[in-house]
């Protein structure tokens, strides 16, 4: 799968995970976008619209110091699985930012 906002990047198949294709620096620096994590992303584009060149900014400085990057919803059971890369999620890259997005989700309170 290929994301617009990585367009002006190369991008690769990976036979190992063909969920999504993987982006190329021309400097070497490659990063995975799972789908979980755009979808985040994309729910993000709707709280902060004007804020998403900079997460993306973010997203960028994190691959150029990390060199091997996979964007993964959640590092504990990533989707995609590599050797040698981090596993980075969205409030690894929006709490920086102070970009903050409330998780409200919780276990049920009926049948208390």
């Amino acid at each position: 799968m290929k994301y617009d906002e990585w367009s002006n990047l190369e991008t690769k198949k990976d036979k190992d995970n063909p969920l999504t294709d993987y982006y190329i620096y021309p400097s070497g620096e490659m990063f995975f976008v799972e789908p979980a994590f755009y979808t985040q992303l994309n729910f993000l584009k709707v709280l902060y619209p004007d804020k998403l060149p900079e997460i993306i900014d973010e997203m960028e400085r994190i691959v150029k110091r990390a060199k091997k990057v996979i964007f993964c919803h959640d590092y504990e059971h990533p989707l995609i699985q590599k050797e040698g890369f981090i596993y980075i999620e969205i409030n690894d890259v929006t709490d920086p930012l102070q970009i903050y997005v409330e998780d409200k989700s919780r276990g049920s309170d009926y049948g208390d």
